[in-house]
């Protein structure tokens, strides 16, 4: 009989943001475009990374670049001119080298859940070669927020 691996809880690390949406992001019915959607996930991506210092510059200052290679969008309900998008960020910890978002976009005004989804993330070299293995400032930040197994 095989022994259960035993395996240590990661912290999880959740981030929240807002953003207005604006008139260009609104077709003539004055709903946001399905399009848009990705942006507010790219908005989320940005602001957890300020806040919690894996920003895309953060990546880059270490000498690689992290490409989103899958993406994926649920919508729910539509959000329209005016209203106030609130974008949750939460990170998935994986211990392959990449990096997993999941979304939650919440209307502001009625706290409903608009739309779900998630990103993937690979690291790639100066060169633009695949990183098969973590790099080790991801490996330091993923100690720092205790995200290891």
């Amino acid at each position: 009989m095989r022994k259960k691996r035993e395996t240590q809880s990661c912290q999880t690390l959740v981030h929240r943001n807002k953003v207005r949406v604006r008139f260009n992001e609104v077709d003539s019915m004055k709903i946001v475009w399905h399009g848009e959607y990705v942006k507010y996930f790219e908005d989320g991506r940005e602001s957890f990374g300020d806040h919690y210092g894996i920003g895309y510059l953060d990546i880059y200052n270490a000498g690689f670049t992290a490409p989103v290679v899958e993406l994926h969008v649920s919508y729910k309900q539509p959000l329209v001119y005016g209203d106030i998008a609130v974008i949750e960020t939460k990170y998935n910890y994986n211990p392959a080298a990449k990096i997993h978002f999941e979304y939650n976009i919440y209307r502001e005004s009625d706290g409903e859940l608009v739309a779900t989804g998630y990103s993937i993330q690979v690291f790639l070299g100066s060169e633009g070669t695949l990183e098969w293995c973590n790099p080790e400032f991801f490996l330091n930040w993923k100690r720092k927020w205790k995200l290891t197994e």
